[in-house]
């Protein structure tokens, strides 16, 4: 293997180690396990003014997983989870891991083309869904091989009255629930009634073993799951809670921190860095149910002391624009963690005047548990890079054959450590296409580090559009476009956005003259999520394309909007 110099240590913040060891644990399932005896009476998650001890989400996960083992469930099959943040996602997670199960993250908002491929994809066998997308899981239920459907409701655990309060309101007052029909899906509280009686089975759960298939959009246009061991999360939840100390140490004695939670747990992100490390540190997650509430999310804000926030720029932008939420009590704000898309340094210079306390900036991948870099948490120097590679990890900067380059050089961003995922899912070719002969992670990212061991991010080598933290693939939208009987050829590229940092762009040449751009908007809402969705759309004569007809994406970023 390339030997690598860590001359980056040397700028490593007082008591953050230069290692993390993974084998402090023996799998996923230990760390609950140790959680759930160590931090019992406290408060492990709140959601919507109801909290779950973590006493309560030892008995209500085992009562999941011995039921998912009695419907059959041998160690090591799918399950999906298809939920916004809400109480039932950790029981769900939590039990799945416990029964020796690996968990398959679903995007809530994906249409049923999305949904399908990636059920069919992992071979999930049983999904969890919320009551408000079973709609779209009725579409393709017959197509895909989850046969075990369990549906819950909003208020399902927000205790009876309040319950019966939130999905009264859910259902008839906002109509958020779209009729469906899933024949013999079970309902969540009978499931977990059934569990209880039940006796949850140990399970011999190693660090090799898959926990988590978390899908990542493919340079093809394939979605394809990145392959997370018991491993890869233990040692990214590690290494993030070792960069993080000087920041933590600030806690005070008896003090737990209470981690704000607007970002998805199905997302990477707040998977390891909220639900995970907060087990390990006996936190408490305040789950944000919708975050684009921004209204509604200050007002649960002004109830709760909150210690550690972790967001994408476009949420810190929001917030700030909230005039309530400058109003709130940031005494106890100890780190606030950005990530999934560039932090602009006007919002961090605004975020630090607001709350007194800085966004430490940080890089991470699906592939890579995900944090790679992280930007100090003990100034409040604003870098502009990604930060230093965190414990454990080694960054090299390679050339177009894999090459090394000197410090300085500007080339793909290369990345090793104990988070890099095992491979993509059943695609060894794909896998071989990312990974280097020693062992590196090629992120198609194109950075320059400089002598301190600081990465910036200067372009990218595929076409992935970043739209709020989310990754966007021109070819899946241009595959979805194509099948527009009025389309006869297009392109997708992105561009600057003020907002979501990046929005998706569309090209057109029209196979039928009276199509329109409403036509073409209403077609890939019913086909793509919303952050894929085009933003803009312009028709074109015809695209520019290479000698052998491969269209120019990076002219047409280049170009000027034709008058």
């Amino acid at each position: 293997m390339a030997a690598v110099d860590h001359f980056w240590l040397k700028h490593y913040p007082a008591g953050v180690p230069a290692d993390i060891d993974p084998t402090i644990y023996t799998s996923l399932v230990q760390l609950l396990d140790e959680a759930f005896k160590k931090y019992g009476p406290q408060p492990a998650y709140t959601c919507m003014g109801a909290t779950m001890t973590y006493r309560e989400l030892d008995d209500n996960s085992a009562a999941i997983g011995a039921w998912l083992q009695a419907q059959g469930f041998k160690k090591g099959a799918r399950v999906a989870i298809m939920m916004p943040n809400i109480l039932q996602y950790p029981v769900v997670l939590a039990g799945v891991l416990r029964a020796g199960l690996t968990v398959v993250n679903v995007n809530p908002l994906y249409t049923p083309r999305e949904l399908e491929h990636q059920l069919k994809d992992s071979g999930a066998e049983a999904i969890f869904i919320l009551e408000n997308f079973a709609s779209t899981l009725q579409q393709v239920a017959d197509k895909v091989p989850s046969k075990k459907i369990v549906v819950c409701a909003m208020g399902d655990l927000l205790g009876f009255a309040k319950g019966l309060l939130v999905n009264f309101v859910v259902r008839n007052v906002k109509k958020m629930v779209p009729e469906y029909t899933l024949t013999g899906a079970h309902k969540f509280l009978d499931v977990l009634a059934d569990g209880h009686k039940m006796s949850l089975k140990p399970v011999t759960v190693t660090l090799d073993d898959v926990a988590f298939l978390q899908y990542t959009g493919g340079t093809t246009g394939v979605s394809k799951g990145a392959t997370l061991t018991h491993r890869n999360i233990v040692a990214n939840m590690l290494q993030s809670e070792a960069w993080y100390q000087p920041a933590l140490r600030k806690l005070k004695p008896g003090e737990f921190p209470v981690t704000v939670t607007p970002l998805p747990l199905y997302h990477i992100f707040a998977l390891t860095v909220c639900a995970m490390m907060s087990m390990r540190i006996g936190g408490q997650c305040l789950l944000i149910p919708n975050p684009r509430d921004i209204p509604g999310f200050v007002k649960e804000l002004q109830k709760h002391t909150f210690h550690v926030f972790p967001a994408v720029n476009t949420l810190f932008n929001a917030l700030l624009n909230n005039e309530d939420f400058k109003r709130l009590n940031f005494s106890r704000l100890i780190l606030s963690a950005g990530g999934g898309m560039a932090v602009q340094e006007a919002v961090a210079k605004r975020w630090l005047e607001a709350t007194g306390c800085p966004i430490a900036e940080g890089y991470g991948l699906s592939e890579t548990s995900p944090v790679v870099t992280g930007n100090r948490t003990d100034t409040d120097r604003f870098t502009g890079t990604i930060g230093l590679p965190v414990p454990s990890t080694e960054i090299a900067i390679l050339d177009d054959d894999g090459n090394h380059l000197p410090i300085g050089s500007t080339g793909e961003i290369a990345i090793r450590g104990p988070q890099v995922m095992a491979g993509y899912w059943q695609r060894p070719d794909e896998t071989a296409k990312v990974m280097t002969p020693d062992g590196f992670f090629r992120t198609g990212d194109v950075g320059i580090m400089d002598e301190q061991g600081y990465t910036k991010i200067v372009d990218r080598k595929k076409d992935m559009i970043l739209v709020s933290g989310f990754n966007v693939y021109p070819n899946e939208i241009e595959g979805v476009v194509a099948g527009h009987p009025g389309v006869l050829e297009c392109a997708v590229v992105g561009v600057p956005d003020e907002y979501a940092g990046e929005a998706v762009k569309l090209f057109v040449v029209k196979k039928d003259p009276a199509v329109t751009e409403r036509d073409i908007m209403d077609y890939c809402k019913e086909h793509l999520t919303g952050y894929k969705k085009p933003k803009y759309i312009e028709f074109r004569a015809d695209l520019p394309k290479t000698n052998v007809g491969k269209i120019l994406r990076r002219e047409l970023r280049d170009q000027k909007k034709a008058a």
